[in-house]
């Protein structure tokens, strides 16, 4: 073979192994959460006449991500939180949300994979257990959505996010959907994956939650 011919070839795998890359980008064409410092939540307010606490539970609905690497992208949820949603006075820039994820509830196929994301190298949920997210500030945002604020716990790392959201305020509920993206490494979670199938470093967040106000 040519000094050409392997330098065509090489060439050529290098761009399919690009366009591959790029159709399994998760978070291409989403927004990235923004991620900072934790912040310390400011004192809760006197509960109102009109304070309703609203429990989150796995009936809500879905808490899942999609991750990828560079031949494919695998999406998975977890079965098991819990959580509330504190509606004061109907509005959603008053009210508040606290949800904790129990990691060893991981719902991906296959199991090999399942067993590798909860193991030391990815989520270690032996040492951390549970995810949690506690909102510090939900303000409005274009398009009639939210930006929702607060600080996220994973991987034993704690970071303040911002992300937006729809949110719906009925009589009967309380609904929230969002996808953003977030990157693992911010959370400590570095494992590389294999020198020919890298991870990528953004996963992308799915929040499709309906908390029933009955």
């Amino acid at each position: 073979m040519s000094t050409l011919t392997v330098r065509v070839s090489s060439t050529l795998l290098a761009l399919a192994l690009a366009s591959v890359a790029c159709n399994n980008n998760p978070t291409a064409g989403k927004t990235q959460a923004k991620t900072s410092e934790a912040v310390t939540p400011a004192p809760a307010a006197a509960p109102s006449e009109n304070t309703q606490t609203i429990p989150l539970t796995k009936a809500s609905g879905k808490v899942g991500f999609v991750g990828a690497k560079v031949t494919d992208k695998h999406e998975g949820s977890f079965a098991d939180y819990s959580g509330s949603i504190t509606l004061v006075d109907g509005a959603v820039e008053k009210s508040s949300v606290k949800v904790t994820i129990d990691i060893k509830s991981l719902e991906i196929e296959p199991d090999k994979l399942k067993s590798h994301l909860l193991s030391p190298d990815l989520f270690d949920s032996e040492k951390f257990p549970t995810s949690e997210f506690a909102s510090t500030k939900i303000a409005p945002a274009d398009g009639g959505k939210y930006e929702v604020t607060g600080n996220l716990t994973l991987h034993g790392v704690t970071k303040s996010i911002s992300f937006p959201a729809e949110i719906a305020v009925s009589p009967s509920a309380v609904t929230v959907k969002a996808e953003f993206g977030i990157n693992r490494k911010d959370f400590g979670i570095v494992y590389p994956g294999m020198p020919d199938d890298l991870i990528k470093d953004d996963v992308l967040i799915q929040l499709d939650l309906k908390a029933d106000r009955s």
